[in-house]
């Protein structure tokens, strides 16, 4: 593959191994630096990507590194939460979660995470049930929803609550989040990007983290690749519109799991 054929199309998968590397990491600024050091290796050695199904490659790339270092590469001093998490994933099942989030985030088939993560797609499913009852296993949370599309809302709210946990309420104006924001605090917000009056979700969101100090936030968007520029704070989870049962469940599961992690007593 010539040199500007490969630039471009690892250009278009790199949206969305940012959005992956986010989830797995539970921070923009750690998912970030895995990415870049992703790049780095392929520029190194542009053969780690020679293949039929570019998004493998550079996956694979990816996994390769995220392996072998077994900490987020960063400068920046991690939080006490942050490396309290990053404790506890090095407890659970190896390439469990991995696996879970590349099924039901990036939608990748069973074959393509096998030649990822280098194992069959036998393995692959086993490790995705897995990865369902470590993750969700005695997590329970308040839920808050700002989604002005009533169907969409209702929809919303059945997955969480079939999930165990509590949804404080729905609001489809920015005005409305902040003030039911307000009266519960929510241990998880799920958003849409654009509101019922023409007001954004992100803005509502800002406000939020502004005056009640940080909460995970899942963004849900027909357009996830503009919140994915590098340009400014962006979330760390982003699920595409229309969206799966699965996908929010899984998304919601890593928010909230990395949301729990400051109650976690690690030895």
């Amino acid at each position: 593959m010539a040199s500007a054929n490969l630039a471009q199309s690892i250009g278009q998968e790199l949206p969305f191994l940012r959005r992956y590397a986010r989830a797995l990491t539970g921070s923009q600024t750690a998912g970030d630096n895995y990415a870049a050091a992703t790049l780095e290796a392929i520029l190194i050695d542009q053969n780690l990507v020679q293949t039929d199904d570019i998004r493998v490659g550079l996956f694979r790339t990816f996994h390769s590194i995220w392996h072998s270092s077994g900490e987020p590469v960063s400068t920046d001093v991690q939080s006490v939460r942050e490396m309290r998490a990053q404790a506890y994933l090095r407890r659970l099942t190896p390439n469990s979660r991995e696996a879970l989030l590349l099924y039901t985030i990036e939608g990748m088939t069973l074959e393509q995470i096998a030649r990822i993560m280098e194992f069959d797609p036998i393995e692959a499913d086993e490790l995705i049930t897995i990865a369902r009852a470590e993750i969700t296993d005695a997590l329970s949370a308040k839920v808050m929803i700002i989604e002005d599309e009533a169907i969409i809302a209702m929809d919303l709210k059945g997955i969480v609550q079939s999930m165990g946990h509590e949804v404080t309420g729905i609001a489809r104006t920015q005005h409305a989040a902040i003030e039911l924001a307000h009266r519960e605090r929510p241990d998880v917000i799920l958003s849409d990007i654009h509101l019922a009056d023409g007001s954004s979700g992100v803005e509502a969101v800002g406000q939020l983290l502004s005056d009640l100090g940080d909460i995970p936030v899942i963004f849900i968007t027909a357009f996830p690749e503009r919140l994915l520029t590098a340009e400014r704070p962006e979330p760390a989870f982003l699920l595409p519109k229309p969206y799966g049962a699965e996908q929010v469940a899984s998304a919601l599961s890593q928010a909230i799991f990395f949301a729990s992690t400051e109650d976690l007593v690690i030895a």
